[in-house]
């Protein structure tokens, strides 16, 4: 979805080629290390670990770039696209007030069903046009992905990571143990006022 938006250019190719490489070097590099302080078993396991590139990753890196004064808004639904391919979305509960204040509690899945993030999100819908309300309430299509496609002036910040220990209703949502899940809360302006307040949780386990 984020490459059929931009298109394929040389700083994409060369952005996805440096991403490869050190996919295949810092495992390579970590695994000589290990070896020779664990077992070959445990060391290429470890190592395969930390070559890996997970949401977790993203949400982690989004945070430093902001603690060093770096402007970088992004959607979680793009990084679970760019990570899972085209994800769907399945609303879990849902409830508007009278005013237009909307809130749902989603779940994003794969194409082979597995969940790979939870989702509670609060949004003001008087700030909102008409067809993106709608498509908001049509409950068909990630938030992340209708904000993109409408063209809003979007900014993503007061960016907080957190580190949970899923209750009996994440466990059941997400169809894991009790393994440490992470994820993040934070706000949407949409053209400079405050409209989405937001908490993303990436699944335990969640591959890359």
């Amino acid at each position: 979805f984020a490459l059929a938006k931009t298109g394929v250019d040389a700083q994409v190719l060369t952005s996805l080629g440096l991403a490869m490489a050190m996919a295949v070097v810092v495992p390579a590099l970590g695994w000589q290390l290990l070896k020779r302080r664990v077992s070959g078993f445990d060391a290429a396991a470890v190592a395969a670990s930390y070559g890996s590139v997970s949401a977790v990753t993203f949400v982690t890196a989004l945070q430093v770039l902001e603690s060093q004064g770096i402007t970088a808004p992004g959607h979680m639904t793009v990084a679970m696209e760019r990570l899972h391919g085209p994800v769907r979305l399945q609303v879990v509960d849902r409830g508007e007030d009278p005013s237009g204040r909307y809130a749902r509690e989603i779940l994003l899945l794969r194409a082979d069903g597995r969940v790979v993030q939870h989702g509670i999100v609060r949004i003001d819908l008087r700030r909102l046009a008409t067809e993106t309300a709608a498509a908001i309430r049509g409950e068909a299509i990630p938030l992340g992905r209708i904000l993109i496609e409408a063209g809003l002036l979007r900014d993503v910040h007061d960016v907080c990571l957190l580190q949970i220990d899923p209750g009996p209703h994440l466990r059941r949502l997400f169809g894991a143990d009790a393994a440490p899940a992470y994820g993040r809360v934070a706000t949407i302006d949409l053209a400079g006022v405050p409209t989405v307040e937001l908490l993303e949780i990436v699944a335990p386990g969640s591959p890359a």
